[in-house]
């Protein structure tokens, strides 16, 4: 077994390439067939076609008011728009970019399907609560490593990963040669892993349509992942003039917003990213009481959050 032993990750929670091998979707190029569009640019050239000795030799385009002066500014326009329905569509087609059903239909490619997390429910109405984009795209870019019969740290991730609907992030360690250990975060409550879910996990790292997943020479163990809690307490100066409510009203939403997609395995609860969240229009200030010092954790642990209290001190000058 030759894969690392457990260390921290930093940066995006939903960084796709924090493992081994996989692609880190992040660092690719732009692509080249996305086009970068100015309407400037657009309208000039159709102008300098316009102004051709063969075209209207009497056109003025220096005068605003001319009738064919505005037919080119919506023509101008109208490209533009449909410049900008290629981008999205050439977009759709990448695994960095796509969303939705286009995502859908590239994950299908290599074999992966989006995640039911909670049924519909008839009586309601309510619709079926699906797995988000970006962590189906997480297993899509994982997806090519469970095709190895080696046992890298990848193929481990993704097959914990697909167990269960509920499991939210897995890692994949060697504390010892010929041991491997999987965490498993929940996406349920704090994050540790119910019983159910580790037995998920077990059976399929034991068995997939009979074929074995896991080397004969692995010893793996599965078991939630470790969690450490931590609280914090924010006061905010906010500028003289904005309305109290509204900005923190405004900065506990981002927060939340932040907190909902942080806490994944081996991901740090840095102070910097914390006081950044909380830094919305009207905020001058953040003073962060807690925590003291960034939350470090290692690829077995997820820092949670176990509550907030965000304040207003005071105004600024």
């Amino acid at each position: 077994m030759a894969f690392a032993t457990p260390s921290r990750r930093h940066g995006r929670v939903s960084d796709t390439a924090t493992l081994s091998s996989s692609v880190d979707l992040s660092r690719l190029p732009p692509p080249t067939v996305v086009e970068q569009l100015s309407f400037e640019t657009i309208y000039a050239e159709m102008l300098a076609d316009l102004t051709a000795p063969d075209m209207l030799p009497s056109f003025d385009a220096t005068v605003e008011s001319d009738p064919a002066v505005k037919i080119l500014q919506v023509a101008a326009y109208r490209e533009l728009l449909i410049r900008q329905q290629f981008n999205e569509r050439a977009r759709q087609v990448m695994i960095a970019y796509a969303t939705r059903s286009n995502l859908d239909q590239l994950a299908a490619i290599v074999g992966v399907e989006r995640r039911e997390l909670t049924p519909a429910d008839p009586v309601t109405g309510a619709a079926a609560i699906m797995e988000a984009d970006e962590d189906l795209r997480q297993r899509v870019v994982l997806a090519p490593e469970s095709f190895s019969v080696a046992g890298p740290e990848g193929a481990y991730v993704f097959h914990a990963r697909s167990a269960d609907a509920t499991i939210r992030d897995a890692s994949a360690s060697s504390p010892a040669p010929g041991e491997v250990l999987v965490s498993i975060l929940s996406r349920e409550g704090n994050g540790i892993a119910s019983a159910d879910q580790l037995e998920a996990v077990r059976d399929v790292l034991g068995t997939v349509a009979g074929n074995k997943v896991r080397p004969l020479t692995d010893s793996v163990t599965v078991a939630s992942a470790s969690i450490v809690d931590y609280t914090i307490d924010a006061r905010l100066t906010l500028y003289s003039g904005p309305d109290e409510t509204v900005v923190l009203a405004a900065a506990q939403a981002r927060l939340r917003a932040w907190l909902a997609q942080s806490g994944g395995l081996g991901i740090d609860a840095v102070r910097a990213a914390i006081t950044s969240a909380l830094f919305v229009e009207g905020v001058q200030n953040v003073q962060l009481v807690a925590p003291a010092a960034d939350v470090v954790v290692n690829q077995t642990q997820s820092a949670h959050c176990a509550g907030f209290s965000v304040t207003v001190a005071g105004r600024g000058a």
